[in-house]
């Protein structure tokens, strides 16, 4: 009871000094206010409007008799902004009917892939301007951020074609212009386009999967039906300039596709040195530096490269890991990786490798965090590569599971994929296959 009594007092006190000093203090001096300090007993003295910490700030409300500021919602500041943006920064079509056109494509070729999209969408010209020579040109001078991942699932015997952006964590689904009938694979990538296999392993498709433009290359030479490794360089800074698809079987047949020439070609035969056949390993991905591709052997185990401008083979004999399975090949700023399953017991876990060049080993560098690790205990894990440049996807399957992480070999820094989902479905969506590519809306299939 005597703490509500010292309150109403404290009350009237106050009440008694705004009557007596209110309507004065506009005109003559700043009034004095006493605030007692009830923590250490004793009474503080301010002038109005001073600031002082606490005490003035409860001060300054007392004057104005008003209420404490209250936080601003988030529809007031966008009309405030919107406001501002609308009188003093509109854009005056005067001066942006001058604006030299190289600018744009300067300025336009350092955007985000999904911005440049929208872009092209805003009238005829600047739709034509990404199609321009210079434009390529100029995009393919200017350094872009990471791949992009090209995947499909062959669902109830469609194309179902997804991209997922790892910079926005989305996913993206376009349409392929192939037949339903045409049930196609990704096997490699090169400045933007996709080299896609059918399934008799004879009919090549070069496309573009963000312009979905689409190119029939003419069918290789050899029956069908016989498994092959394909791999992809480009001969030029971009893909316009030209680009070579390679096929390559075990029994050491081979072919190059040249885009400027537009035809299969047998540059000789497979060297004496090296036993046939090669045991190559299909579940690897070949990969490119420069323009030579490396080629993933089982039996010698190794490594097997070739250069498709001076058709040069060297075949290593590199022994694997112990307890590996499930590896392919990568590559990282002109260095050959290794990534797979490390197998003990009843644990897995997925491991990095990097190729030493002088010993001709392989030296681990990562592996998957423990905590992710532990997930996969006692289950009979499979694993997948779907994108080995730079920043690898590695598919995580096993019963009734079903995991898609990604790998930064710059960073070395482990993200989890969310869930692939068709638009206006629920249904979650099993990759079969993909690969990695740049991707390059001036790339021409």
């Amino acid at each position: 009871m005597g703490e509500v009594a010292a309150l109403r007092q404290l009350v009237g006190q106050v009440q008694e000094l705004w009557d007596l000093y209110g309507a004065v203090h506009a005109h003559g001096p700043l009034p004095r206010w006493y605030l007692l300090d009830f923590e250490h007993g004793s009474i503080k003295d301010d002038y109005c409007g001073g600031r002082t910490g606490y005490n003035s700030e409860v001060l300054k409300i007392m004057e104005a008799n008003q209420s404490p500021p209250r936080k601003r919602t988030r529809r007031d500041r966008n009309r405030e902004k919107a406001s501002c943006l609308n009188s003093a920064d509109a854009m005056n079509p005067d001066i942006w009917r001058e604006f030299p056109e190289d600018l744009f494509q300067t300025v336009i070729t350092r955007l985000p892939v999904a911005a440049i999209f929208r872009f092209r969408t805003v009238c005829r010209k600047w739709s034509s301007l990404l199609g321009s020579d210079n434009f390529s040109q100029q995009y393919s001078e200017v350094p872009h951020g990471m791949p992009w991942f090209f995947t499909i699932t062959h669902e109830n015997a469609i194309n179902n074609v997804a991209m997922y952006d790892p910079s926005l964590k989305k996913w993206h689904h376009p349409s392929v212009p192939l037949a339903p009938a045409n049930i196609v694979i990704p096997v490699a990538s090169a400045g933007g386009l996709v080299c896609l296999l059918d399934l008799s392993h004879r009919n090549f498709y070069i496309c573009n999967p963000l312009t979905q433009s689409l190119k029939e290359i003419p069918p290789r030479s050899v029956e069908a039906w016989s498994r092959v490794s394909v791999g992809m360089v480009l001969t030029g800074r971009t893909s316009n300039e030209g680009y070579k698809v390679m096929w390559l079987r075990n029994d050491g047949n081979h072919e190059v596709y040249d885009s400027v020439q537009n035809m299969w070609s047998q540059p000789g035969n497979f060297p004496p040195s090296i036993n046939l056949p090669l045991a190559l390993n299909f579940r690897s991905q070949p990969v490119a530096v420069g323009s030579t591709l490396y080629f993933m052997c089982s039996e010698p185990e190794g490594v097997l490269s070739y250069d498709v401008s001076t058709g040069i083979w060297i075949q290593f004999i590199i022994p694997l890991p112990l307890h590996l399975t499930d590896h392919t090949l990568a590559e990282f700023q002109g260095r050959v990786m290794l990534v797979g399953l490390l197998c003990k017991n009843a644990a897995t876990c997925v491991c990095i490798w990097e190729l030493q060049k002088m010993t001709l080993l392989w030296k681990e560098v990562d592996r998957m965090p423990n905590i992710w690790c532990l997930e996969f205990y006692g289950k009979h894990m499979r694993m997948t590569c779907l994108g080995n440049s730079g920043l690898l996807m590695l598919s995580l399957k096993a019963k009734r599971m079903n995991r898609l992480v990604t790998y930064n070999l710059l960073s070395k820094e482990w993200q989890k994929v969310p869930d692939c989902m068709l638009p206006c479905s629920r249904k979650k969506q099993w990759i079969a296959c993909g690969t990695a590519f740049s991707p390059c809306p001036s790339a021409l299939a």
